[in-house]
């Protein structure tokens, strides 16, 4: 493995990391009309091997998932305030119907959406690839980050600690 592959890997490791942890992302699909659509959707860390593989359930009756047949395209945004951290993830979105998947990811919370859980005969998983992501990370210490916002409220802003990185995944 090359320098620049094995920083490629420990960059999309970081995104992941970031992620893993949130439980809500914003999906944003495309209308027929070209205009976008953004909806709150629950996300579940997935432990499986497929590192450029984001998934989420949806209902197979939803709108989304019209607008992803139509354009795979999607953004999946994710927010951590609390950690000052946020990604952007873009990639192509299917549906996709896999019982192994789904019960592998599967969670009680979705019973409000899927009565019949796993059963339910609108159950249906969204597979997003990843193709690349855009994060911005401050720093993890409370301490480096409330020196840096001190600085900058006294006028110098580039003390503001953190990270803003591209990363490919193709």
């Amino acid at each position: 493995m090359s320098s620049s592959d094995s920083t490629q890997t420990k960059d999309q490791e970081h995104v992941l990391n970031l992620i893993k942890d949130i439980q809500f992302a914003m999906l944003t699909t495309t209308y027929e009309d070209g205009s976008l659509r953004s909806r709150p959707m629950a996300y579940k860390h997935c432990d499986s091997d497929s590192k450029n593989e984001l998934w989420f359930f949806t209902r197979q009756d939803s709108p989304k998932v019209s607008e992803i047949k139509n354009h795979s395209q999607v953004n999946v945004s994710f927010s951590n305030p609390n950690n000052v951290a946020f990604v952007s993830i873009r990639g192509r979105a299917e549906v996709v119907q896999d019982k192994a998947k789904a019960k592998e990811l599967w969670n009680p919370y979705l019973k409000a959406w899927f009565p019949k859980e796993l059963d339910d005969p609108n159950l249906g998983l969204l597979k997003v690839t990843i193709e690349g992501a855009e994060y911005w990370d401050a720093a993890s210490s409370m301490i480096t980050r409330a020196v840096g916002y001190v600085k900058a409220a006294l006028g110098n802003a580039s003390t503001l600690e953190g990270d803003n990185k591209k990363v490919n995944f193709s």
